[in-house]
């Protein structure tokens, strides 16, 4: 590869040559022109152009102006023999295709590393709110561009933990009887904007960006319609917005952090069409390529290749432009590297320093049976057979102090002697409790004993080993949770990192602040604080609470590795409390 002064005069930039191009006239060159005279873009910078061939086009690029150029060889194009199906195989039995939301599996394996695409960071400070937005990327383009693809090649290059891919093929409308007979017969428009719901993708897209879970629809291609269940999706560090019609509204555009528009020649686009409607839906050629020619060619050419000046990098080729991708790649680690933000410990542990200990706080009454109790956990000689039998103990009566804040309402039954007895049952729907494994969990049968059928969820929050911050890695919560009153149990507290995390995904799910009961056996002053100031509604329970934790952030006295010494596995070297790799307190 090398590196050469390109143009004069006026002109300055730098071409990039790889040996193989040397001396040809194929080459790829990118140019870096400062100035714009123009009015400013979205992203507040000068333009970018990514092109092939011929045509440059320019479009928004922060600080520097750039073009991607490349020699359009047969190689990009693809065989119509070899992608439509074969002469004679008929017309394929109707399968049921559905939007899926792309986001299935929850997961995404790259060479390098496993990539959460159903997941969320802790974006989350000590006071319990969000500091950044996620990167939001728009990818437009015409159908079978290959904006999918594009989206699948950014993600695994990016190499980020936590991803959201939503597709605009989620939010077609619900059609009535008639559209539905006009759709059977290929005679309803499904590329015009009208038929997208843009309400319901820009409340979708606000609310990933903010880091809240949201429910999205699934929508079935053969039926035209929506399925009865959504899907749930969380905010993540990056959200890839795809979609014919991704730049058509003003208001997503604004959401948008980077627009990128992949274009694919229209023959290209044909063949692929035909491919997947007649393999994956179901579908007749000649019902393809009439709908093709009356709603999808006239639709790309009023609706969608407009869009093309509005965004801010365009890929021609689509996933054969590597150099283009690359650009893009850099562009958003630049971006990423801004936003990053750690757990500031040091600000937890000052925070409300020497400050009382909250009203939200109910510490179990510390009577001698107690305390005893607490001698024999806390006792480092203790056998792991008494330390699980009397660590149940605690747990069984920390549950039931906790069932005495639940709300009660008077009632009147009647004995079997026949008399009015005025007695309390509870007022709320439903108790649900969620514990934060691995030591959470071990609070459920005492739950399960005093509360018959509860039912329960798991939340696995695990510290980067990295950067310190701690990390969703898996949820199951029972459906509709946000009606309930939620137990969070967790065993020990230290920095209350994970319980605020915690916390703030049962909130996702639009539980009530004041509907959520933290639990735990022991708990550290500063961990009280940080919940307790993070979310002041919600109501906290131990059986005791330390002063200190050590520069390490691990509980003083303490009580050790809780799961380590419940489980009976090997402990962390520096005898923390925390699970190694596990809930970070």
């Amino acid at each position: 590869m090398s590196l050469s002064r390109s143009g004069g005069g006026g002109v300055r930039g730098w071409a990039l040559q790889s040996p193989a191009d040397q001396g040809s006239g194929a080459f790829s060159r990118l140019f870096w022109r400062r100035g714009h005279s123009g009015p400013q873009p979205a992203l507040g910078g000068q333009r970018a152009s990514l092109s092939t061939g011929g045509a440059v086009h320019t479009r928004c690029w922060p600080e520097v102006r750039l073009a991607v150029f490349g020699s359009s060889s047969s190689s990009n194009a693809e065989s119509l023999d070899r992608l439509l199906p074969p002469v004679g195989a008929g017309r394929s039995p109707r399968k049921r295709t559905t939007s899926q939301c792309k986001s299935e599996p929850p997961l995404l394996r790259t060479s390098k590393r496993t990539i959460y695409t159903a997941g969320r960071p802790p974006w989350y400070n000590e006071h319990g709110t969000q500091s950044k937005e996620a990167f939001a990327i728009g990818l437009g383009g015409g159908s079978a561009s290959g904006k999918t693809t594009v989206a699948r090649m950014i993600i695994e290059a990016l190499d980020v933990p936590w991803v959201v891919l939503l597709s605009m093929d989620s939010f077609y409308k619900v059609l009535t009887r008639q559209q539905q007979e006009q759709a059977a017969h290929n005679n309803f428009n499904f590329d015009h904007p009208d038929a997208f719901d843009f309400d319901l993708i820009i409340s979708t897209l606000k609310k990933l960006k903010q880091g809240k879970s949201v429910k999205v629809p699934i929508y079935d291609f053969t039926t035209h319609s929506r399925k009865k269940d959504w899907k749930t999706l969380y905010g993540a560090n990056v959200i890839i917005f795809e979609g014919i019609m991704a730049f058509a509204d003003k208001t997503l555009l604004e959401l948008l952090d980077m627009k990128i528009f992949v274009d694919t020649d229209s023959d290209i686009r044909l063949v692929r069409r035909l491919r997947r409607d007649i393999s994956e839906r179901g579908r007749d050629i000649e019902g393809v390529i009439k709908q093709y020619n009356k709603f999808v060619k006239p639709a790309f050419d009023q609706y969608i290749q407009p869009t093309m000046r509005v965004a801010d990098i365009v890929v021609p080729r689509g996933s054969g432009n590597t150099v283009a991708i690359d650009l893009i790649v850099q562009h958003v680690h630049s971006q990423l590297e801004e936003r990053k933000l750690r757990w500031d410990l040091a600000a937890l542990a000052s925070a409300h320093q020497c400050h009382p200990l909250p009203r939200t706080l109910s510490v179990l009454k510390s009577t001698p049976q107690v305390r005893g109790m607490h001698t024999i956990i806390r006792d480092r000689e203790t056998s792991r057979d008494e330390f699980i039998f009397y660590s149940k103990r605690l747990m069984r009566l920390l549950i039931e102090h906790a069932l005495s804040f639940l709300p009660f309402q008077d009632c009147v039954v009647q004995t079997p002697q026949g008399q009015d007895y005025s007695g309390k049952c509870y007022a709320g729907k439903q108790i649900t409790g969620v514990s934060i494994l691995r030591a959470g969990e071990t609070m459920e049968p005492a739950l399960r004993a005093v509360c018959k059928d509860v039912r329960i969820g798991t939340i696995l929050i695990q510290t980067n080993q990295f950067t310190g911050e701690p990390e969703l890695h898996y949820l199951r919560l029972p459906k509709d949770i946000s009606d309930d009153h939620v137990i969070l149990m967790d065993c020990t507290v230290s920095t209350g990192a994970a319980a605020m995390m915690a916390v703030r995904v049962l909130l996702d799910h639009d539980v009530p602040e004041d509907k959520i009961f933290l639990l735990s056996l022991l708990m550290a002053e500063m961990g009280v604080h940080s919940v307790a100031y993070a979310f002041p509604r919600v109501r906290i329970i131990t059986t005791a609470v330390d002063k200190r934790i050590n520069d390490l952030f691990r509980i003083i006295p303490g009580i050790g590795n809780f799961g380590d010494r419940y489980f009976g596995t090997d402990a962390v070297p520096d005898g923390s409390d925390e699970e190694e790799g596990g809930s970070a307190g």
